[in-house]
């Protein structure tokens, strides 16, 4: 029996692994948070993993307070780098799977045309730069595989689709930049193709290639789109108005464009992906 051991399983992307791993009893899954497993305490990831030799690691443990990360780089920088160094070097000599959640903040937005794996990474943020330095450890150990993503969102946890929706309901109209583009990612879809590559490689339905990919739903928006669409499948009465990024006060520099370019992971594990809007409303039915 294939054991599979989850990292930060009380983030959105942990618990939505949970939700898709009751369909595979087949499977031995280990779930573990901060207080089950600091990723952070090289000792104690080395102890265990000597203890429970996993065959697959899929890392969702992170820092991911944009914001805050300006103010607590050191922090962000010890779980996002230092944390997956530590996973990184425990397995090393060893036959497990390694996969690791990354971000689209890899990237400064200049672009005008999707991220490829193969597109230079150039952070402009703490949170960023504390993500890349965790990609570089993760890659350092042969079996790994990173998975970058954006704007994610789940019935767990928070985020934009649940910050839209608190308040809609407490405000007449709200403000909402349309000069950032990305991709919303609904962390329910990630988790499910995590699992279809993690199964599929262990029946032998598909071969485990190491290196970087990328996963969002398929689309494009902007985060003013994206309100619209939130409040548009609710009965909320709302209004969202548009404005630019230079008129909402934020110490972070955000990337404007993000939009990530998907066809290695669709070529290499045969994933059909969902619309973001066909997704975001299966998330809404879930939150209403």
């Amino acid at each position: 029996m294939a054991r599979i051991l989850i990292t930060g399983s009380e983030g959105q992307l942990g618990n939505e692994l949970k939700t898709v791993s009751g369909r595979f009893p087949g499977y031995e899954f280990i779930f573990t948070d901060i207080t089950e497993l600091d990723i952070t305490n090289e000792e104690e990831v080395k102890r265990f993993i000597d203890a429970n030799h996993p065959d697959w690691i899929i890392n969702c443990a992170a820092y991911n307070n944009v914001d805050k990360a300006e103010n607590e780089p050191a922090k962000a920088a010890l779980i996002n780098g230092t944390g997956v160094r530590n996973i990184s070097d425990a397995i090393k000599g060893s036959e497990c799977k390694f996969i690791h959640i990354s971000t689209d903040y890899v990237f400064d937005g200049k672009s005008n045309k999707p991220y490829s794996e193969n597109s230079e990474p150039a952070p402009v943020g703490a949170y960023g730069r504390s993500k890349l330095d965790g990609e570089k450890a993760a890659l350092s150990y042969n079996n790994s595989m990173i998975i970058r993503t954006s704007w994610l969102y789940s019935v767990f946890g928070s985020n934009f689709v649940k910050t839209i929706l608190t308040r809609a309901r407490k405000n007449d109209y709200l403000k909402v930049v349309y000069d950032q583009t990305g991709t919303p990612t609904w962390a329910a879809d990630l988790a499910e193709a995590i699992i279809t590559i993690v199964t599929g490689v262990i029946r032998n339905r598909m071969t485990f290639n190491a290196g970087i990919y990328h996963y969002s739903n398929e689309g494009v928006c902007s985060w003013y789109d994206f309100a619209v669409e939130i409040i548009n499948k609710t009965e909320l009465q709302c209004p969202i108005l548009p404005i630019l990024t230079k008129d909402y006060p934020s110490a972070v520099q955000r990337p404007v464009y993000s939009v990530l370019d998907k066809s290695k992971i669709k070529e290499n594990y045969n994933l059909v992906i969902p619309h973001w809007r066909s997704s975001l409303q299966k998330c809404i039915k879930q939150l209403l």
